[in-house]
């Protein structure tokens, strides 16, 4: 396997120019099912290698949150009198293996890629160290980041709010099934509408359930635009990388700045 060049060596664009040069998606064990009911669906892996690999060959920076909900879900087994902490660890468990198959798929695909989890396991993930992770990227490497934010109570779209402030991310894309955020669930209300942008306040007001009320809080706290789209279409990831107006954008302002 090749190794990218250092995406120092990319153009870089400034921000407002049209395109991100350090990104950080969250994907959602969920998303990673595709047509099965449990575990992992090999297709939907290499569909997303494939364009991170497209992403990275434009120089932009990549790291990736994952999360395990494919697998186990914490909040779910709590709920049926699982120890609350208990089950959160064995969520975190999930997105380890989430990000093993990911792993595979991007290598496969001749993209450098490197593990790291928030609970040590040295034998299959490098531990999670901020500035490693950055150089990480820097070297041209896409970086999977596991095991949520190594702590009970955190969800994974937390720790993906968490990981992008401190490692200096222009942009959360969050990946989902739906191609934005509406005013109510498009699947039960035909009259539903997408929003094009929304505040961070207007998003925990009307609590819209994109992203937990931690992970918006630490996204306005720090001024760190989201972007919420459809995964599931071709060439989407790769679109919203590159600063296409796609999806929904959840920043402070007043309007669509993209």
């Amino acid at each position: 396997m090749t190794e990218a060049p250092p995406a120092s060596t990319f153009e870089e664009s400034p921000t407002g120019s049209g395109r991100y040069s350090r990104i950080l998606l969250k994907v959602s064990g969920e998303a990673l099912l595709g047509k099965r009911s449990y575990g992992v669906d090999p297709d939907v892996c290499v569909f997303i290698a494939q364009q991170l690999g497209q992403v990275r060959a434009k120089g932009v920076e990549v790291a990736v949150v994952v999360g395990g909900g494919n697998i186990f879900r914490g909040l779910a087994a709590s709920a049926k009198g699982m120890e609350r902490a208990t089950a959160d660890f064995m969520g975190m468990l999930a997105t380890v293996m989430n990000a093993l198959a990911l792993q595979d798929a991007l290598e496969k695909a001749d993209v450098p890629t490197r593990v790291m989890s928030a609970i040590a396991m040295n034998e299959v993930a490098e531990p999670y160290i901020r500035r490693r992770a950055m150089r990480h990227m820097e070297k041209g490497r896409v970086v999977l980041l596991a095991a949520g934010t190594g702590n009970p109570y955190f969800t994974t779209d937390t720790a993906a709010a968490l990981r992008a402030v401190e490692m200096g991310a222009q942009v959360l894309l969050k990946a989902t099934k739906v191609d934005g955020v509406y005013t109510a669930d498009p699947a039960l209300d035909p009259d539903a509408r997408r929003h094009e942008h929304l505040t961070y306040a207007q998003l925990l007001t009307d609590r819209l359930g994109v992203l937990d009320s931690t992970a918006v809080s630490l996204c306005m706290d720090n001024d760190l635009p989201i972007v919420v789209f459809d995964m599931n279409r071709p060439d989407n990831i790769r679109r919203v990388a590159m600063g296409e107006p796609i999806g929904t954008l959840i920043n402070g302002g007043t309007t669509d700045e993209r």
